[in-house]
Parts: C-alpha cells; sequence; structure tokens
C-alpha cells in the first residue's frame, strides 16, 4: 500500500450500515495538512483517500447539503401521509471530465496447447 503514518489523536470511526465489521476512520494529520479517509473491514484496510485539509470545507458545505435534504420538513409528512423531498440543485465545483479515467491492460492471448 501506501506510506504509513501514525494514528493521530484527532479523528474518528463510523460504522457501515451493511454490517460485517465495515468501517470508515476519518483522521486528520496537522503535520501534512491532510485528512484521511481509509475504509476498513475488520482489521484490514481496503483502501484509503489522502484530502487536502484545505478542501474540508467543501467536503463539509456537501455533507452539511446531504444532512438538510435528509431532514424531514418541520410539519413531518405532507397532506395524504407522504413526505415530499425538496428539491436540490447538483452543483460542479470542479472540473471532473477525465478524472477517472481507465484503460484495459492490452489483452495477451492465452497459448494454445494440442
Amino acid at each position: 500500500m501506501g506510506e504509513l503514518l501514525p494514528m493521530p489523536s484527532f479523528g474518528d470511526l463510523f460504522t457501515d450500515l451493511r454490517g460485517d465489521d465495515r468501517t470508515m476512520r476519518v483522521s486528520y494529520h496537522p503535520e501534512r495538512a491532510v485528512v484521511v479517509l481509509s475504509l476498513w473491514r475488520g482489521a484490514v484496510c481496503r483502501g484509503s483517500f489522502r484530502l487536502a485539509a484545505e478542501e474540508a470545507g467543501r467536503l463539509r458545505a456537501l455533507l452539511e447539503a446531504i444532512e438538510a435534504a435528509a431532514v424531514p420538513p418541520a410539519g413531518g409528512a405532507a397532506a395524504g401521509g407522504e413526505v415530499t423531498p425538496e428539491a436540490t440543485e447538483v452543483v460542479q465545483t470542479g472540473d471532473i471530465s477525465g478524472t477517472a479515467r481507465r484503460v484495459a491492460p492490452p489483452v495477451t492471448p492465452a497459448p494454445r496447447v494440442a
């Protein structure tokens, strides 16, 4: 995997809704100005993402918008007992074209045995 950083004293642990001992750890490393999000299954780290600390505000704003959209209105359910979701606007904050481009490896033919 990548470089190992010591576990800082500032962070939190979140449990996945699916269970199976899946967790997400969030830790802040002030010496590098990095927030690390890591996905765990038991004691094994399955992946990590390093977010520049200066981008944390943008992530927080997105999570706050999601939280606000998920909370039912003060009146509760609308007439008829249904909860009416508010329309939310999708805002693109950066150019994401081509950032997830993945190229398939070349196809190598399997040797034939007679």
